[in-house]
């Protein structure tokens, strides 16, 4: 009898892989199409058409939006229709979730082009040739060191043309995004 009954807890355990739900993360960029209040929602077209709709939390961070004072008490934090952005989510099933929106429109962020010397994802760090020959360095966010840059392939970074998408912190240039220059 207590064979039958130990069978059971084992049976339930390999059977929880199959119920997980894998969570995924990720970037994408694009214009914001629809804000609904209602629903604490901002759906995104990007620019092969498709439209992904993203949650706000009270921990969304939204960055290179001006009137920030005003935009603190906005659910969005002044993000309007149009506005072009990139943002970082998190996934579970169908529901996303936003991490993080950059405003990457010309109204948003500090931008710059520049030649990639080095990319540390680990120590968050982006050291850049600009035009002029000089050498800068960036801090990535979590979310840029993690999902920023990603189209720029294994062995060609040192010589990736990018545009950075940052804003000055404590006397830091800080990279919220950046992605290969067009």
């Amino acid at each position: 009898m207590l064979k039958r009954f130990s069978v059971i807890p084992i049976v339930a355990a390999l059977c929880l892989p199959a119920l997980a739900i894998e969570q995924r993360h990720g970037m994408l960029v694009g214009a914001v199409l629809r804000l609904d209040t209602a629903s604490r929602t901002v759906a995104v077209k990007l620019a092969d058409g498709t439209v992904h709709t993203f949650h706000f939390t009270e921990r969304t961070a939204v960055h290179g939006v001006k009137d920030t004072a005003a935009g603190a008490a906005d659910v969005f934090h002044g993000l309007r229709v149009g506005t072009q952005v990139a943002v970082h989510y998190t996934a579970r099933g169908t529901t996303a979730t936003a991490l993080e929106i950059d405003n990457i429109g010309k109204d948003g962020l500090k931008s710059t082009d520049a030649t990639v010397v080095r990319i540390d994802r680990g120590a968050r760090m982006l050291a850049v040739k600009t035009a002029d020959g000089a050498e800068e360095t960036y801090h990535l966010t979590g979310s840029a060191a993690q999902d920023a840059g990603k189209d720029i392939g294994a062995g060609s970074e040192k010589s990736a043309r990018v545009t950075i998408y940052y804003t000055e912190e404590a006397g830091h240039k800080v990279a919220h995004f950046f992605k290969r220059a067009i």
